[in-house]
């Protein structure tokens, strides 16, 4: 007879199943040991690449594993144990460092790989359940993950093994990330397609509009004459600057509005340096276009100007960061 089972009974399963692999992650904390350490060393320490080397849902692990090792600045590659003894060995280089990913340590296509790395020299790191296993005693350093509970109802589908497999090695490719004193903008230049890389590595300069897109007019001119620049540059806003290039404010539609507000149709005639902004926002063109984003946030405007030396040289709406992907 099949039990139908209730939605909060299910709910609980979920909970449970969570419970102990968080639980096994806890316990796997407490007895780490300065192994980890010096497996992260001696990835830190590696002149070749990091051969992460798996199979089954383990090798899944190992996939993930070693794509962040990469993405943190460590060459690696996935080496899958079944296809290793058919050819793929060849891959595998003196300098390099074998990372092998086993829960029981005793797989067929696992152990027959062993001797190989020990044979050309490249040092192996273990990661598995059972420190007594073939895998444990060939390597040179070995990191424990067993764990007292799969999770699962039948105790058959590897889960909390995996789930610690895998903080394992993120706690690995973390140390190797500290003792290689990686910052944000290296990472981004290994990330330079994703929403962190644009972030990191984009320029005001890549996106501010300049040459004949920059709205610019002399001290002296009229609102009139200013408006006219607005309105065709697409900005809202215009530069002023002195004979000799400065700027010495800027004027925007806002400002255009409050001007009408206090003298009606006779804000035309102003002169534009006694309605402009006499402390307009500016900023580095070659600050990151992240920060042009932060500067406008903090102080409620959607434009900036770029300036070096005292003298625009772009200008950048939250428009163009929001379509850069920026913002």
């Amino acid at each position: 007879m099949i039990h139908t089972y209730s939605d909060s009974e299910l709910l609980n399963s979920a909970r449970e199943l969570m419970r102990t692999e968080a639980g096994e992650i806890l316990s796997a904390s407490e007895r780490l040991s300065p192994e980890i350490v010096n497996a992260a060393r001696l990835i830190y320490q590696c002149e070749g690449r990091v051969v992460v080397v798996g199979l089954g849902k383990s090798g899944h692990v190992g996939r993930k594993i070693s794509a962040t090792l990469a993405s943190l600045g460590t060459p690696s590659f996935f080496l899958h144990a079944a296809e290793a003894a058919h050819g793929d060995l060849g891959m595998v280089r003196r300098e390099d460092v074998g990372l092998f990913i086993s829960n029981s340590g005793a797989s067929s296509e696992m152990v027959s790989l062993l001797p190989h790395f020990r044979r050309i020299g490249a040092k192996m790191i273990a990661i598995t359940g059972v420190m007594t296993s073939p895998l444990a005693e060939y390597s040179d350093i070995v990191l424990d993950a067993h764990v007292d509970s799969e999770g699962d109802p039948l105790q058959l589908a590897p889960m909390s093994s995996t789930t610690l497999e895998l903080v394992m090695g993120d706690a690995l490719a973390t140390l190797v990330t500290i003792l290689r004193g990686l910052r944000r903008e290296d990472f981004a230049l290994f990330h330079p397609g994703g929403t962190l890389g644009r972030k990191l590595l984009t320029r005001v300069r890549d996106v501010m509009g300049t040459g004949e897109s920059l709205p610019v007019v002399l001290e002296g001119v009229s609102v009139k004459d200013a408006l006219f620049v607005i309105t065709s540059k697409g900005y809202g806003t215009v530069c002023i600057t002195d004979f000799s290039g400065n700027l010495t404010g800027i004027f925007t539609d806002g400002d255009l509005r409050r001007l009408m507000e206090r003298l009606g149709a006779g804000a035309f005639d102003a002169l534009i340096q006694d309605a402009m902004t006499k402390t307009p926002k500016t900023i580095s063109p070659d600050a990151l276009a992240a920060e042009a984003v932060r500067v406008m946030e903090r102080n409620e405007v959607s434009v900036l100007v770029a300036v070096e030396e005292g003298k625009p040289v772009g200008i950048v709406h939250i428009h163009e960061l929001l379509k850069a992907g920026i913002a």
